[in-house]
């Protein structure tokens, strides 16, 4: 017998418990037969306004990020998804493998994370070697980002970092607010513009803006539940969401 609903595949995913953007917009993405289930990272949301605020989110995020793990693999998930995206890309692309097999060993299942996800995707569409991030961070988690991507081979011609009063503010973020931030980044040497923070609702408008701009734009939460679908062989095509979850 297998879940009535999760026929599939059952998603375990693990999220900051401020984060109000990932859960609807993975469950927008849902195919039939693949369920999401949500287990969250406890956190206060206090106020984001230094570096040193930031390192302490990420601090606070590492205190219980394995009990949620916990939590979640008792309802016995075949895949972990990380839906938050910070700590991924801590400590450039080698800390971003040793999270991963960490997290692995403590869940026992396969894991997809943001920053492996968002490197799958620039392969998919190819040639992609110069790129500009959009995040919600302050300049220390936009240093980790840049170093992400350069180890991964990445030339980063510019970081657009937003920095949010609080991890709960992230959600508050218009539409209107990442537009401007698109365009502001938007270069004819850009290859592809990426956005980070999972806490950013941009699904929508990053499918939106590839289209006029006629390159892709990657939203992390779209790059993110996309490999994990095709890391369990779903190769479900989903509209609404841009180029990487309709073609590829």
């Amino acid at each position: 017998m297998v879940d009535s609903l999760g026929y599939r595949m059952k998603f375990g995913v693990i999220a900051p418990s401020t984060n109000t953007s990932v859960q609807p917009e993975f469950d927008a993405m849902r195919p039939v037969g693949v369920t999401n289930h949500f287990s969250r990272i406890v956190i206060p949301d206090d106020a984001v306004g230094s570096d040193a605020d930031f390192n302490q989110l990420i601090a606070n995020i590492r205190k219980t990020m394995m009990d949620s793990i916990d939590a979640v693999m008792t309802c016995s998930p075949g895949h972990l998804v990380m839906g938050m995206s910070a700590e991924t890309f801590w400590d450039g692309k080698q800390g971003s493998i040793d999270l991963q097999r960490r997290v692995e060993e403590r869940a026992g299942v396969g894991v997809t994370m943001g920053s492996d996800a968002c490197q799958a995707a620039l392969n998919a569409y190819g040639n992609i070697k110069r790129i500009a991030v959009v995040t919600p961070y302050m300049p220390v988690g936009d240093q980790q980002v840049y170093r992400f991507f350069t180890d991964c081979g990445y030339d980063v011609a510019a970081i657009k970092g937003l920095k949010c009063p609080s991890p709960m503010l992230i959600a508050h973020v218009s539409e209107t607010e990442l537009r401007d931030a698109i365009i502001e980044l938007n270069d004819p040497s850009v290859d592809a513009i990426v956005q980070v923070g999972t806490n950013l609702a941009m699904a929508r408008l990053a499918g939106i803006a590839e289209f006029w701009l006629g390159k892709p734009v990657i939203a992390i939460n779209t790059a993110t539940y996309w490999y994990a679908l095709r890391k369990n062989g779903f190769t479900d095509k989903i509209q609404g969401f841009g180029s990487l979850l309709s073609k590829f």
